[in-house]
């Protein structure tokens, strides 16, 4: 509603959009141009690629696949996510430069906070009316009602995701291998969910009121291509890839995209290490690497590269992968995927 209240100020004319934008700004014709946000433009690169890639190893995205009854809703239900995901990529674009245009240098970035973190609300009651009107009013709650909501799905989502694969993945299957109860593991993830949160906070709090949320999501992007994205590329393409790779690849991916961004002048202001405030374009080869050595260095799996077959099978037909269906004359069966899978090893490596 917001994009679509700005365009109809500009006319429906994005052109006439990216012109006033460029008018209230005090850089003039540079305010279209590359080099205002980033002094090295390898950093706006990189961002791109963080954005880019990130996205597929978002738990946004990866956890749809658990909540969800069969491979057939999965797919749909991830498909239904990109699109979101992207469409509100689109919609971004008219909402910053909405918010120039419209706020003017002040009103964006220095009306209530330097960082301009509530150029959207105060956008949406500019565009319903001006402030002390009823429709300026009424549009400014809404937007700081949704802003609100939403903030509290998203952290609710990744303290989920976060705390259960660390009870799970490294309290039940690494510390007691899966001899402990479930009770145990509730507990564990309470525990987990406290201490995420509190560094969150703390993360919140050293950051002050002058640092712009829009920031820590481009970082949080650039851990998810780093960590995520090669493990699971690697996963699907590459047969001999196992379980040390993944493990190996993520640790890689994670230290060093954190790593340097703590060595970077954002935080080493006075004397970093590297100049580059997005760390994505040499962090996800990093994650790579870690996925490759991890893996080459390891014993083999047999047990991972007999499940590749299936798997490439799966992800191509969906066989064994669905849920027996009442009143159907087929049922899938695991049997049935494990012959595919032999019939497609046969066929591609004679």
């Amino acid at each position: 509603m917001l994009t679509l209240f700005v365009l109809g100020k500009m006319n429906w004319n994005p052109i006439d959009l990216f012109n006033r934008a460029e008018a209230q700004s005090e850089d003039g014709g540079a305010y279209l141009s590359p080099g205002l946000n980033f002094d090295n433009p390898i950093d706006t690169i990189s961002l791109g690629l963080g954005l880019l890639l990130g996205t597929a190893g978002l738990p946004h995205i990866l956890m749809r696949f658990f909540t969800v009854p069969d491979a057939r809703s999965a797919r749909r239900s991830v498909f239904w996510a990109v699109v979101l995901v992207g469409s509100f990529y689109v919609m971004t674009t008219a909402l910053g430069f909405g918010a120039r245009a419209l706020l003017g240098e002040a009103g964006a970035t220095g009306a209530v906070d330097e960082a301009g973190n509530l150029a959207a609300p105060l956008l949406a009651q500019t565009v319903g009316g001006g402030e002390g009107t009823v429709g300026g009013d009424a549009f400014l709650a809404i937007i700081a009602a949704v802003a609100f909501a939403t903030i509290l799905a998203v952290v609710a989502g990744l303290v989920i995701s976060a705390s259960g694969a660390v009870a799970h993945d490294v309290w039940s299957d690494v510390i007691r291998k899966g001899r402990d109860s479930e009770g145990e593991e509730v507990y564990v993830a309470r525990i987990a969910a406290g201490a995420i949160g509190a560094v969150a906070i703390a993360i919140a709090i050293v950051g002050g009121s002058d640092l712009n949320v829009s920031y820590m999501v481009g970082l949080a992007f650039a851990v998810a291509a780093s960590a995520n994205f090669p493990a699971l590329l690697l996963a699907l393409t590459w047969r001999r890839f196992n379980t040390t790779g993944a493990v190996t690849g993520v640790l890689f991916g994670v230290v060093s995209s954190i790593g340097l961004v703590l060595v970077g002048p954002d935080v080493r202001t006075s004397d970093p290490l590297i100049e580059l405030t997005q760390p994505a374009i040499i962090s996800v080869p990093l994650g790579f690497i870690g996925c490759f050595l991890g893996t080459m260095l390891s014993r083999e799996e047999a047990k991972a590269e007999r499940g590749f077959d299936e798997l490439y099978v799966r992800s191509e037909t969906g066989l064994g992968a669905e849920v027996p269906i009442e009143g159907a004359g087929l049922v899938p069966r695991p049997r049935r995927a494990r012959a595919a899978a032999g019939a497609m090893t046969t066929h591609l490596h004679p």
